[in-house]
């Protein structure tokens, strides 16, 4: 049946999303450095506070990570995946060009893209989405137009607004 391997390719897409991005948040909070040694990292970049954004990433990276995972309420965490890739290309990445191999901006565009397509197609029939809400009012705007729709909007307003209150480029040294 068509719609059956339609709805376990979404799932898939969105379990190995949502994980990879959870990952991330995880290794911030307990990997190398921790969350003190992502702080010092966003200081260097121009994120200042450099704990409060190293909490912020970690925190929304895992919320968004298991909530794309889970296809919970899938346009937020798919919000929050084009705000944190946004952030990042910008911060980080977009010097660098294109591709990921030159520490380009390739891999938060293809991120955060995804994200927006599943919110667009919606989290399919095995999420919390269409198991909680599939029989309420509200349940078309998780996905179609709404759903994309509110990926977009929010995670542009989300990551644009952090960079304009928040990012202040280190001076360059010659």
């Amino acid at each position: 049946m068509a719609s059956s391997a339609y709805d376990t390719a979404i799932l898939l897409l969105r379990v190995v999303l949502g994980l990879t991005m959870a990952a991330h948040g995880y290794n911030k909070f307990f990997g190398g450095g921790r969350i003190p040694g992502t702080a010092g990292w966003f200081d260097s970049i121009g994120m200042k506070p450099g704990l409060f954004h190293a909490r912020v990433a970690a925190g929304t990276e895992i919320a968004a990570g298991l909530g794309l995972a889970l296809g919970l309420l899938t346009p937020v965490p798919a919000a929050g995946f084009v705000a944190l890739m946004l952030v990042a290309a910008w911060t980080v990445h977009r010097h660098n060009g294109f591709f990921i191999v030159k520490e380009g901006w390739e891999y938060n565009l293809v991120l955060a893209v995804a994200a927006v397509a599943i919110a667009g197609t919606g989290a399919g029939r095995y999420s919390l989405d269409h198991l909680l809400f599939s029989n309420c009012s509200f349940y078309h705007l998780l996905h179609g137009w709404c759903g994309l729709a509110i990926a977009v909007v929010l995670g542009l307003a989300g990551g644009i607004g952090q960079l304009v209150i928040f990012f202040r480029p280190p001076a360059k040294t010659s």
